[in-house]
């Protein structure tokens, strides 16, 4: 099998600069408890860097994760969202910070913002590194990156679970 080629869109440097900007936003917004959840697989690397830089900023959210599935190695969203594992721990009464990877559909991101406040959160913001032209003009609250129409690679974002560790945020050549 072949290596596909891809774009780079944003470097290492600027996705860290992106992400840190993003911090810096989101600080003033997280006062009292609450938990950063993150969205399996794609959104790991993106909510590791933006926690160090939220410790930056004077903020120390619980961590927790959900492992939301909905594109099952393909380059579409099946258009259906399964929970293939959920949280650890309550966030009941507690803000949450959902994270994931791209904001496209806007499906996955509705999807866990209504099962956390089904649990309890008493508010959500959710954060993405990439939104997509076409996606919701509402569902996500924060980005880092306005990302082009194109299929994303690296930086925690896969191709039928390929690519994940590259260090920046690719597309793939089209």
């Amino acid at each position: 099998m072949s290596t596909p080629e891809f774009d780079v869109l944003l470097d290492e440097q600027e996705v860290q600069s992106r992400v840190k900007a993003l911090a810096k936003e989101l600080a003033p917004q997280m006062t009292g408890d609450w938990t950063a959840v993150t969205i399996l697989l794609g959104a790991t690397p993106f909510t590791t860097d933006l926690m160090r830089h939220l410790a930056d900023e004077g903020v120390h959210p619980m961590m927790d994760a959900i492992w939301l599935e909905s594109y099952r190695d393909q380059r579409e969203s099946t258009g259906r969202v399964v929970v293939r594992a959920d949280l650890s721990r309550s966030v009941s009464g507690r803000g949450v910070l959902l994270i994931d990877d791209v904001f496209d559909t806007g499906r996955t991101l509705q999807f866990a913002r209504q099962h956390l406040l089904t649990k309890g959160a008493r508010e959500v913001i959710t954060c993405v590194l990439a939104r997509k032209p076409n996606a919701p003009l509402y569902g996500a609250d924060s980005w880092a990156y306005d990302a082009p129409d194109r299929f994303l690679v690296g930086y925690g974002m896969d191709d039928a679970g390929l690519y994940r560790g590259l260090p920046y945020l690719g597309a793939v050549k089209t």
